[in-house]
């Protein structure tokens, strides 16, 4: 799992963050009665133990394949990570609605407020870098894609999720800022609490994304059209190989690739010269392309696989 070194920096550069960030926003809403700053604090807590899932998560997917899990344990980090869009949803979001719509039908004013700015100040100085490593692992991870297409084509959670959550961890900040300093300058305790409800909706909207995503990769999503092409490439250089039909592949992992090849092999080959191509195929694609962990050969007409790949279109276009 050497590729997930820049994913576990982003990670654990969020958790020093989040946990020092969490504990000062609690320490302050104590002290000054703020509504958004107890929000804030809540979704500090929960952006710390969401950085420890992806990293067991991580390490959960590293496991080898064994008798219960032949293909491997990389969708771990797949799940952990639709746990992670939950918690987001149900503890940061669901807990910000809650202390936000209290403290609107029972306002309480907040007092020294001097005390939340800094704290939000600093806070949005730590939630910065913390998002600035983030960016620019995704950004090296994006290339030449623009951001939405990186992130509904990225086969690696962790980085992304990181990204988002920082970027709603800093807009939250700007959205307490403005609740408490609207409250203070209006005398209106109730926007801290409208405050509140702000930062519930930016939770939940990036909750949502984050689910749609994990749910895509958990349902398994196929191998870019880059990878695709690459693995025919080599498959066709090989003499024994009349055509390459297609492939049909799964991600299991951000690294880990089943691919089923659907292969018209010369027709004057023997059942010996089949089995010595697919050998030197599986030899040359583990070497060319270590990320595709699992190789299935299927010999089949060129015919029979148009058939096939025309009613798999079909029944996509149907869904």
């Amino acid at each position: 799992m050497a590729g997930h070194s820049g994913s576990k920096r982003v990670i654990y550069a969020a958790l020093a963050g989040n946990l020092a960030i969490a504990l000062t926003k609690f320490a302050a809403a104590a002290f000054t009665g703020s509504s958004a700053m107890l929000s804030e604090g809540v979704h500090s807590l929960v952006d710390t133990g969401n950085g420890g899932l992806l990293l067991y998560g991580m390490r959960r997917a590293a496991r080898p394949p064994d008798s219960t899990h032949p293909l491997g344990h990389g969708r771990e980090l797949y799940f952990w990570s639709f746990i992670v869009a939950l918690l987001v949803f149900a503890l940061g979001a669901g807990v910000s609605f809650y202390e936000g719509v209290i403290h609107i039908m029972a306002p309480e004013p907040v007092v020294n407020t001097k005390v939340n700015y800094i704290v939000l100040g600093l806070s949005f100085l730590f939630e910065g870098s913390s998002w600035l490593v983030a960016l620019r692992e995704f950004r090296q991870q994006k290339g030449r894609q623009g951001w939405l297409q990186a992130v509904q084509s990225s086969k690696d959670p962790s980085v992304y999720t990181v990204l988002f959550e920082d970027s709603a961890a800093l807009l939250g900040l700007i959205v307490a800022f403005a609740g408490i300093l609207s409250a203070q300058l209006l005398e209106m305790p109730e926007l801290d609490g409208v405050g509140s409800i702000g930062i519930a909706v930016i939770l939940g909207a990036t909750a949502i994304f984050l689910a749609r995503e994990s749910k895509g990769l958990l349902l398994g999503e196929p191998a870019s059209p880059e990878v695709q092409r690459k693995v025919l490439a080599i498959v066709q250089e090989d003499p024994a190989v009349q055509r390459a039909n297609g492939i049909l592949s799964v991600h299991i992992g951000p690294e880990e690739i089943v691919a089923g090849l659907s292969i018209e092999f010369e027709d004057h080959l023997t059942a010996p010269e089949i089995e010595a191509c697919v050998e030197r195929l599986e030899a040359r694609l583990k070497k060319d392309m270590p990320q595709i962990s699992r190789l299935f050969v299927k010999p089949q007409t060129t015919g029979t696989w148009e058939q096939r790949r025309k009613a798999i279109a079909e029944a996509s276009e149907e869904s």
